[in-house]
């Protein structure tokens, strides 16, 4: 399965390089991180594009809250589908993760459709012997192509947590590299969080969004030759909702922009200008 294909949210706002204790805030700016709450039942959908072309959507929720091995969890899940019509891109893929309080991944499945068959990859992190299994095969005919076994020394990030881990680390000043498994291979994720305030457009409202903005590197190939540099805007408020990112794939750089949520109380905060 060419988990690759990791259809922008892989690197959708993910990005962090000075070292963390096990890939973790440190005690000087935890105060800052857990301003930030896990809301169950939260929906984020994006729309992606390049130039004036819509390419497809990601939608994003949280799922539940769960106990396991008593530690505080939540269910994640991302839908990422390109649009019909579309002559070069033909793409149906579910994410899912489960990540701790302090956003570190504990399991991750991916499903791919692939023709008729929709292909699945597991991870499942097991921390207290070093070592992550891997389990590929095809959803929903019980067969189990193959399993694979990576021997780790560290806490690690999957594409789909690596999303909450940039939006728990917002506030935090400065350059933070985190350990990151993509493709079944170890690689790192470097994001420079600077907390530069700024002003967004997007369409879904008529004024502009109040944002942080940061940047960062890729050090793995994702889907349609993604690597390197990209840039994100998250809401400037204690939801650090993602507002846009752009990022450089082969045909050049593509956008992603917040269309629709279902959140609590919440709307993107409007940006009052400093001056």
């Amino acid at each position: 399965m060419k988990l690759n294909r990791i259809y922008l949210i892989v690197v959708l706002f993910v990005f962090i390089q000075i070292k963390l204790i096990a890939a973790f805030p440190n005690p000087e700016s935890d105060s800052l991180n857990k301003a930030f709450e896990f809301e169950v039942g939260e929906e984020l959908t994006y729309n992606v594009s390049y130039a004036f072309i819509s390419l497809g959507q990601i939608r994003l929720k949280i799922l539940e809250k769960i106990i396991q091995d008593g530690k505080v969890m939540y269910k994640t899940i991302a839908y990422m589908d390109s649009y019909k019509g579309l002559p070069f891109i033909d793409l149906h893929e579910i994410y899912e993760s489960k990540i701790n309080s302090n956003v570190a991944s504990y399991w991750f499945r991916a499903r791919s459709k692939d023709g008729a068959k929709v292909k699945y990859v597991t991870y499942d992190f097991d921390y207290p012997n070093n070592k992550i299994y891997f389990e590929h095969g095809i959803w929903g005919k019980g067969m189990l192509d193959k399993r694979d076994t990576l021997k780790i020394d560290t806490l690690l990030q999957d594409g789909l947590s690596l999303f909450y881990f940039a939006r728990y680390n917002l506030l935090r000043n400065g350059t933070v590299r985190i350990p990151t498994v993509v493709v079944e291979q170890l690689s790192n994720t470097t994001i420079n969080f600077s907390n530069r305030n700024e002003s967004v457009n997007i369409d879904a409202v008529d004024y502009p969004v109040d944002v942080i903005e940061f940047d960062g590197r890729a050090d793995f190939e994702g889907i349609y030759g993604f690597s390197g540099g990209f840039e994100g805007w998250f809401s400037n408020d204690e939801a650090r909702v993602p507002i846009l990112a752009k990022m450089k794939v082969i045909i050049g750089k593509v956008r992603i922009e917040l269309i629709s949520w279902k959140k609590k109380n919440w709307k993107p905060p409007i940006y009052q200008s400093k001056k």
